[in-house]
């Protein structure tokens, strides 16, 4: 087996930008965040804005406290039908049960009503 250095380095500006415009819509400053995260607000700002790599620690609580899917940053030849489904699947499980009834409602509506427009 052959054995070759991986060159790869990964971009974080994308996901830098997405845990911006998240922490933006909630409200957040980044000194809440990085509070919250226990980083300095530069660090946050660095993150956001320069693309600076995060910790893993701070990436995962980042992600996952804003429920940002990773996949079309870490897989960004993944089909976007794939994409959308995996981001759907991270709002569902935060939702309770009246809530994912709700949605399972529209989703029938919205199947029943394909077959009235094939007709």
């Amino acid at each position: 087996m052959k054995i070759e250095r991986d060159e790869r380095k990964f971009d974080f500006h994308g996901i830098g930008l997405a845990i911006k415009k998240a922490r933006e819509r909630e409200g957040m400053t980044q000194e809440q965040l990085g509070y919250i995260v226990d980083r300095d607000p530069r660090t946050i700002m660095y993150h956001e804005n320069d693309g600076q790599h995060p910790s893993l620690n701070a990436f995962f609580q980042m992600v996952t406290m804003f429920g940002i899917s990773v996949d079309e940053y870490f897989y960004p030849d993944m089909g976007a039908d794939e994409a959308a489904k995996k981001r759907i699947n991270i709002q569902l499980n935060s939702l309770n049960e009246s809530e994912l009834r709700l949605v399972e409602g529209i989703i029938n509506a919205i199947i029943e009503n394909r077959g009235t427009e094939e007709a």
